[in-house]
């Protein structure tokens, strides 16, 4: 597994080895002696989440305050933006980003450790998200910040999606979410 470095030393993009001829292809999505190895990283993930979202679904920026979750995310079908947001006050990293594309062609995965929020936008007509965690859901924990924050200034590629309204499709708890200057953050 090749590991790529981001403008954040936390948030890991990984490429997996693709072994492929004219019957398809296969690779190991996760292995946890690899992902040790490669990353230095000892993870334990207790929860699969998989989701499908149309073209112009944004979901996000979302992180759990209480047991928050490291996340090791990739796309199964379609293609997505894919964002990490430092949220630990304490980070001289405090409030920057990375965003990342993931799709079904390129086979990339991307670690967003605990303390980071996360969120992506679909990019194509639909993507199928997976999504590894190492501590489970929990509601009551349940943190969101405004995907369009000025403070933030995440870049979301959205010009050439089809957006009702020119607005991405949002889920009423994201499109009420606060700024980061409002928002519980970690210490």
């Amino acid at each position: 597994m090749k590991v790529i470095p981001t403008v954040l030393p936390e948030v890991l993009i990984l490429e997996p080895k693709v072994f492929g001829d004219e019957r398809g292809f296969f690779f190991e999505s996760y292995n946890r002696k690899t992902f040790s190895a490669d990353t230095g990283l000892d993870v334990e993930f207790v929860q699969d989440n998989h989701s499908r979202s149309v073209q112009g679904v944004l979901r996000g920026l979302h992180y759990q305050l209480v047991k928050p979750q490291g996340k090791l995310v990739r796309v199964v079908t379609g293609k997505v933006w894919d964002i990490a947001v430092d949220l630990r006050r304490s980070s001289p990293r405090f409030g920057q980003w990375v965003g990342v594309e993931l799709s079904a062609e390129n086979h990339r995965l991307l670690w967003v450790p605990p303390g980071f929020g996360h969120g992506f936008v679909v990019l194509s007509d639909s993507a199928d998200f997976l999504y590894k965690t190492t501590d489970y859901w929990y509601p009551e924990y349940d943190r969101n910040i405004a995907w369009n924050d000025p403070d933030l200034a995440i870049d979301w590629p959205l010009a050439g999606l089809n957006l009702p309204g020119g607005q991405p499709i949002l889920a009423p708890k994201d499109a009420a979410a606060p700024r980061l200057a409002q928002a519980e953050v970690y210490a």
